[in-house]
């Protein structure tokens, strides 16, 4: 499965990492396959991703058995300085809500 971009639309609210860490934090027990699957990555993308994640200290993992169990490091720093102040757990906790509110609705501006 290959990235494809919507047709007519140029950009999304979201990243590709920014998508692969929801799917993590829903199920840390999730497999790559499936990320990729919900994400619509190829597997490759999303390991390479995972790794970056990593890499940067938003992730680790350990084995059980043939899977992977990842953690999130949720007291860790956004990263871009633009971002700064907000934890992963922050902004996780909008992005995992289940329900979207009424004012979703409402122009905020």
């Amino acid at each position: 499965m290959e990235e494809q971009p919507l047709a007519g639309h140029q950009w999304t609210f979201l990243t590709n990492h920014a998508r692969v860490l929801v799917q993590i934090a829903r199920d840390p027990g999730i497999r790559v396959r499936d990320i990729a699957a919900r994400c619509l990555l190829t597997e490759r993308a999303v390991q390479r991703i995972i790794v970056d994640l990593e890499e940067a200290g938003y992730l680790t993992h350990h084995r059980v058995g043939r899977a992977n169990q990842y953690r999130v490091i949720a007291a860790k720093q956004l990263r871009h300085p633009a971002d700064s102040g907000p934890t992963l757990a922050e902004l996780l906790a909008v992005l995992l809500r289940q329900q979207v509110g009424a004012s979703s609705e409402q122009d905020l501006g």
